[in-house]
């Protein structure tokens, strides 16, 4: 577990092999680039998210998690508040999305963030290709955009709360 608290947690998943499906991957790379500077970002970028980003959340003021979005609109750039499922998921699988990975850390950890939200853009093709569709590319920009919302939003939300 990472010894310093992070005000903004961005974990982000997704295979960079697989076309549109590395869009979450790029997105929080470029994050981690423009909050560079910033000790109160933390970004973690995964093929899967698993169990153990659990204990990650659990010590975070806020979280963003960033994915492709295979039944959205391709190119559709959304953010939305995301909450812990009802139930703690079983574990017989390593892949989880973002309302079982919260439900870990409220149900093993007793801890949740202050805000969570969800990225996502819809993927118009998961080819082998190391390259994005021209819908997803097209609408980097707005995801980029979205993207810093949402960070400096969380970081002000982590910074009240302090």
């Amino acid at each position: 577990m990472n010894t310093e608290i992070a005000r903004c947690l961005i974990l982000a998943c997704g295979n960079t092999l697989r076309e549109d499906d590395g869009v979450g991957p790029f997105l929080a790379s470029w994050a981690e680039e423009r909050f560079s500077a910033s000790p109160n970002v933390r970004v973690l970028i995964q093929h899967q998210w698993t169990p153990e980003l659990s204990a990650e959340i659990a010590e975070a003021q806020t979280v963003l998690f960033i994915d492709c979005a295979v039944n959205s609109i391709p190119g559709s750039v959304t953010l939305a508040p995301v909450e812990a499922a009802a139930e703690t998921p079983r574990l017989f699988t390593h892949h989880l999305d973002a309302t079982a990975l919260l439900a870990l850390a409220r149900d093993y950890y007793s801890a949740q963030p202050g805000q969570a939200l969800l990225l996502t853009i819809g993927a118009a093709s998961l080819q082998l290709r190391e390259a994005f569709s021209d819908t997803v590319s097209a609408a980097l920009p707005e995801a980029q955009r979205t993207l810093e919302e949402a960070v400096l939003s969380l970081l002000d939300t982590a910074r009240q709360r302090k």
